[in-house]
């Protein structure tokens, strides 16, 4: 359908898992995509190989979403290499699992920086190229910042954060930018884990996710009417109900 022929994609974290889906899903839709990376060189170039198949422009940096120059420089090298940017997709997170009352301040802090500071960092970097072309953000929060996880407090809190400054941007930043946000519930990738099996036998929908499914999601508030700003989609087969 080409829903999205012609725009310009920036995607963080996408060099593999749901990041790698996300990048495709918007190049087989038509865009140039560009992705970051922190470490994963070998994943990231697979990943531009696969959206380049496509027959879209693609392109790899090297990006720490904790560091604003290191932000800003992706961003920039984004722009320089496809005239402008059209879409922003926050998708680097990261995920740990620790006891509530164990948590250390530098593990909380460490949480913060990736799925909350970065996401503002990176929009704001991007925030006078997605105005001038009227673009759209969407933020990837999960379902553990919905409902709470008593193993993953500094987690469940950090999207919490995301879910709401994502409302925020879209007050702040409308009407030249609409800003959504994506919530996976119990998403899996690659072999079936037994150990994530409980999850879909508690699901409504009788299956856990796949990254297919968030890239759907994503899909939809990357091309849907600019009139649909400031909303939180769960993506999770009614786990959360």
């Amino acid at each position: 359908m080409n829903l999205l022929a012609g725009k310009k994609v920036l995607v963080t974290g996408a060099a593999r898992r749901i990041g790698r889906a996300l990048a495709l899903a918007m190049a087989a839709e038509g865009a140039d995509v560009a992705i970051t990376y922190r470490g994963s060189v070998a994943d990231a170039a697979e990943t531009v190989a696969g959206i380049e198949a496509l027959g879209v422009k693609a392109l790899a940096i090297a990006c720490d979403v904790r560091n604003e120059a290191s932000v800003q420089a992706a961003v920039a090298a984004a722009v320089a290499q496809f005239g402008g940017l059209d879409i922003l997709v926050n998708n680097a997170g990261a995920f740990e699992t620790a006891p509530l009352e164990e948590i250390t301040v530098e593990q909380w802090d460490a949480m913060f920086e990736t799925n909350t500071r970065g996401p503002f960092l990176v929009a704001k970097a991007a925030h006078s190229h997605l105005k001038q072309a009227r673009g759209r953000i969407v933020n990837i929060g999960s379902l553990g910042g919905i409902h709470p996880w008593a193993t993953h407090g500094h987690y469940c809190t950090s999207k919490a954060a995301l879910h709401m400054l994502s409302q925020t941007m879209a007050k702040a930043w409308a009407p030249e930018i609409a800003v959504n946000c994506v919530a996976p519930g119990m998403i899996v990738w690659g072999e079936v884990n037994p150990a994530y099996e409980h999850f879909a036998q508690k699901t409504p929908m009788g299956r856990n996710g796949s990254a297919e499914d968030v890239a759907a999601a994503v899909l939809f508030f990357a091309s849907a009417p600019s009139f649909i700003t400031g909303q939180l989609m769960a993506v999770d087969g009614g786990l959360g109900l």
